[in-house]
């Protein structure tokens, strides 16, 4: 069945999207929702039980399967209310504000439904008119509510102090808590490739075809290329598992934690993944099959895939230029929700901060324990907080979560490097080192710049619905992707769909460059800082990574280069701004490969 919306809204942080789905998939809109946090999951649930007088059993620890329990619980919880909120829609009536009538107003212009929206509207007849509304309301869907898993997030656990079997790893059970739901959507696999996970899903039903292809839950992968999203499709298809959707996403030009590859843009990946779509269905699907012969007896019919893309899209024009030229299926709109207190869950403070931010506020940063980039806001209560308790001593954080406990250098068992038991060891050892001022400065912000992003990343929702036992001591984490900066108002639901659609225009700042040019320019200001890192640390990449990183960057540009010239009429605007700016770029890059000649050395020594 196809979606209602060209749109959709990604995982936004571990807590923003929590519950987006009860609010906007009666309307269409399909979201997804992290459930790397279960503690908030089960608070949430009490407060929507209460909310509904309905009876709330808790899911304790003492559970024999707490984590995956507490998901599944939710996720049916969640897919109740968006059931009871999607038929109240439908039975409303056809008047000005009305839900029903939101749904289809919300709607693109184009289509079908829209269209008939329109007609019946437009009807004088009232009889004509009834059987008009009466198909339209048998036409109304809700939005999909997906779930997001970061695969690399497995965390094995402890009871007792016993260490329990893989299946009770944090990715393991969060994957299990949605296999067993009785949701009918997709599961969003993020940040690489887990084997043992893979092999896990095999083992749910709800994960393979009927008869007739259908699937009940779906598999939608999280990329940044084409080579890895092949490669990735056939381990999936050796195990009998079809990918339904593959979600391209840029490396730099998205929030969260962000992860560069060497130079791969956006435009060139869509490309690739317009021109060989053909031999990904074709290679895939002959994997696929065999192995689903030899699990059942029997050749599946070749299911279909979709192929999305997200990441600093931010105009209307740049959300039609993705669907019709690189003939995708959608597109992700995630950064610029956070300005749509309808949708997802901000409190007042970050809703202030975020309208407020420039690119100044927004920067890429070594907040997260992952040790990967993270995209976040420089003046959000989680980061005023950090320093604040690193300027009275006592640096880092209780770690009352602890999903992200992967570090043995000072314990037995793993402990996180944001947890003030880390940080506190590991400031002694640089102290007794001898550095000079400067060394031992930047060493120190390294290790205290990590934030406590399990709870502070839970933070927002926290404050807004008065969960746990002091929702008042919440300092909230935000991670908006660098587009948000162009975008400074807080929004409706209407007009921030309308934004999408180009029904009415939410950038009141002044000239944005095209997405393509905002990713190129990050791409290169990160080449620079691995070019700087390089000469500080002798090692820190290649030669022949930095080669490959430049060569890419100067592939794209060319790319872009071509693109702008072969723009129709109808980008001619588009199509000047999109040539002077690459330009630049380009000229950019110039100074960055002269300021380090060193490299340039080192890449001809190496014959690279």
């Amino acid at each position: 069945m196809q979606p209602a919306h060209t749109f959709h809204i990604p995982v936004l942080g571990i807590g923003y999207s929590l519950d987006t789905p009860v609010k906007v998939a009666k309307y269409g809109i399909s979201s997804v929702m992290s459930i790397v946090d279960d503690q908030t999951i089960e608070q949430l649930r009490e407060y929507y039980c209460r909310q509904r007088n309905q009876p709330y059993e808790p899911i304790t620890d003492d559970d024999q399967d707490p984590r995956a329990h507490r998901i599944t619980a939710y996720l049916n919880l969640v897919s109740t209310l968006v059931r009871e909120r999607s038929e109240a829609l439908r039975s409303s009536p056809f008047e000005p504000g009305s839900d029903i009538t939101t749904y289809f107003e919300l709607l693109p212009d184009e289509s079908s439904l829209r269209r008939k929206y329109n007609a019946m509207l437009a009807c004088a007849d009232s009889a004509q008119r009834k059987r008009q509304q009466d198909e339209l309301r048998a036409a109304v869907i809700p939005g999909d509510i997906d779930v997001n898993i970061m695969v690399k997030v497995d965390k094995d656990n402890y009871r007792d102090g016993e260490k329990l079997p893989p299946e009770f790893a944090d990715a393991m059970s969060a994957l299990r808590g949605y296999a067993l739901s009785e949701l009918d959507s997709s599961i969003v696999l993020s940040a690489g490739f887990n084997r043992r996970l893979a092999r896990y899903m095999e083992t749910f039903a709800d994960f393979h075809a009927d008869a007739e292809g259908n699937f009940k839950k779906r598999i939608t992968l999280k990329v940044s290329d084409f080579r890895s999203a092949l490669t990735q499709a056939k381990m999936f298809a050796r195990n009998g598992l079809w990918i339904s959707e593959f979600r391209i996403e840029s490396g730099l030009n998205c929030g969260g934690h962000t992860f560069a590859t060497d130079g791969h843009l956006l435009g060139p990946v869509l490309e690739e993944f317009k021109t060989r779509r053909g031999e990904l269905r074709e290679s895939v699907y002959a994997i696929y099959a065999d192995a689903v012969v030899k699990r059942s007896g029997r050749t599946p019919p070749e299911p279909s895939f979709r192929v999305t893309a997200q990441g600093g899209v931010g105009t209307a024009r740049e959300h039609r230029f993705l669907l019709e030229y690189y003939a995708i299926d959608g597109v992700g709109w995630g950064s610029p929700f956070l300005l749509v207190p309808e949708c997802v869950n901000v409190d007042p403070h970050t809703l202030d901060r975020l309208a407020a931010a420039g690119e100044e506020q927004i920067v890429s940063s070594g907040a997260s324990p992952l040790g990967v980039p993270f995209s976040n806001l420089v003046d959000s209560a989680s980061e005023v907080r950090k320093y604040e308790l690193e300027r009275r001593g006592t640096p880092g954080s209780s770690c009352p979560k602890g999903f992200l406990k992967f570090n043995t250098e000072f314990t037995k068992l793993p402990i996180c490097i944001a947890s003030s038991a880390y940080q506190r060891r590991k400031l002694k050892q640089l102290d007794a080192q001898r550095l000079t001022k400067a060394e031992h400065s930047r060493h120190r912000q390294k290790i205290i710049e990590r934030a406590c992003l399990c709870r502070d990343l839970s933070g927002a929702i926290t404050l807004n619905n008065q969960l746990g036992r002091a929702p008042a001591m919440a300092t909230p984490a935000v991670c908006p992707g660098p587009n948000l900066a162009f975008f400074s108002r807080i929004a409706t639901l209407q007009e921030m769909v309308d934004h999408i659609y180009g029904r009415f225009n939410l950038l009141t700042t002044g000239k944005r460059p095209h997405m393509f040019v905002n990713e190129l320019k990050l791409y290169i200001a990160d080449l620079g800082r691995a070019a700087l890192q390089q000469i500080r640390d002798a090692g820190a990449r290649s030669a022949e990574q930095f080669s490959s990183y430049r060569a890419n960057l100067q592939e794209g540009i060319e790319y872009y280069r071509k693109l702008a010239r072969s723009l129709g009429d109808e980008y001619s605007q588009w199509r000047q701004a999109l040539l002077s700016d690459v330009e630049a770029a380009a000229r950019q890059l110039d100074e960055i490969i002269a300021d380090y000649p060193a490299l340039v050395t080192a890449e001809a020594a190496t014959g690279a």
